[in-house]
């Protein structure tokens, strides 16, 4: 009695490979490729095309092993040339990703386009960087959606458009060092103030004028058109200017500190420090008119009383804000300063809820 040979149907083949498929002629053609490949070639990286492609063949379905037929790569490509369908497969295919790989990519390219958004944008009011988190939220309110296919720096200048056109922001100006012969700087003296540009400093030597100012980058290739038509030259010494946050700490220098009235029911980290700090004071004027032994704090730069008083400020908000400090290598505020840097972080985290 014979006995029928039984195939396996769902045997799979091929499947740890990068898909490259192509539609053309009504028929599917697809190639094997290794993975992290296909990008390299296409952007130049790889020149070789056996470090490409698993094989120089061309099939209508890679998980199964199944190959294309001869008269279907003719009607196509007007050819039967394997090597040659593979090229201009791998040139205009679509690359196949996983459903977790592709989702994985598009989200590490919008947090990549943020992030240049943050670089280059700041708020007019403030002047200073928005966050992350903000520009993340801001992306999301106006429905972006990301193109894999373009680049992540072209899709950010698209998302400040888009930007600018509901919420205040606006990009970062650039600081530039424009040179030119002195009997041409009225011209650019006055085209500057048509471009309502902010000019830091001026340097006269000889016959030349030296200029730094801060631009719109919109501007800068007229400005460097213009330098080009008086003769002189320009340098970029910044890209992005943001407003650091220890300038604006420094301005509560030369102001009194008058503790507000209390909120009822209401407490804040600033102002328990405040009420700390008042009895810190206190207990340090009382421990001076004593004579007492003090410690000194090195991250506060600050004398202390006892060790128990010791203990106390090391576990307070001041000390805690100038250990963050002095990781990144900034000299110790007073309490006075602590006070204002805490009151600006303070209103930073309440513009989560701020609604544009």
């Amino acid at each position: 009695m014979s006995r029928s040979l039984v195939q396996p149907i769902g045997q799979k083949r091929l499947t740890n490979v990068a898909v490259v498929r192509l539609k053309k002629h009504g028929n599917r053609f697809e190639i094997a490729c290794y993975k992290n490949k296909v990008l390299s070639w296409r952007s130049g990286v790889e020149k070789d095309l056996d470090e490409v492609l698993q094989s120089q063949t061309v099939y209508s379905n890679v998980s199964k092993g199944v190959l294309a037929k001869s008269k279907d790569l003719v009607a196509a490509f007007g050819t039967d040339d394997q090597a040659k369908i593979c090229l201009e497969i791998l040139d205009k295919g679509e690359l196949q990703v996983a459903g977790k790989e592709r989702e994985s990519h598009l989200s590490s390219q919008f947090r990549d386009i943020a992030t240049i958004v943050m670089q280059k944008t700041i708020n007019p009011e403030t002047q200073r960087p928005y966050t992350i988190s903000m520009i993340e939220r801001l992306m999301h309110d106006i429905h972006f959606a990301v193109d894999p296919n373009s680049s992540s720096k072209k899709q950010a200048l698209e998302v400040i458009r888009d930007l600018q056109k509901r919420f205040p922001i606006k990009r970062c100006p650039m600081k530039l060092r424009l040179y030119v012969p002195s009997h041409n700087a009225s011209s650019l003296l006055e085209k500057l103030h048509g471009w309502c540009s902010t000019i830091d400093s001026k340097d006269e030597s000889g016959n030349q004028l030296s200029i730094i100012c801060e631009l719109e980058p919109s501007l800068f290739r007229e400005c460097d058109g213009l330098m080009r038509t008086l003769q002189g030259r320009l340098e970029i010494l910044a890209v992005n200017v943001h407003v650091d946050s220890d300038t604006i700490v420094d301005n509560y220098d030369d102001l009194d500190y008058k503790p507000s009235l209390p909120r009822k029911s209401i407490t804040t980290p600033v102002s328990q420090l405040s009420e700390k700090l008042e009895k810190q004071v206190i207990s340090e004027e009382a421990e001076s008119s004593q004579g007492a032994r003090k410690q000194k704090c090195n991250t506060c730069d600050v004398l202390i009383g006892d060790a128990k008083e010791y203990r106390e400020h090391c576990k307070s908000e001041w000390h805690k804000h100038n250990l963050r400090r002095k990781t990144r290598q900034l000299p110790p505020l007073s309490a006075k300063e602590c006070l204002a840097d805490l009151d600006i972080v303070d209103s930073n985290t309440d513009l989560k809820d701020y609604s544009f």
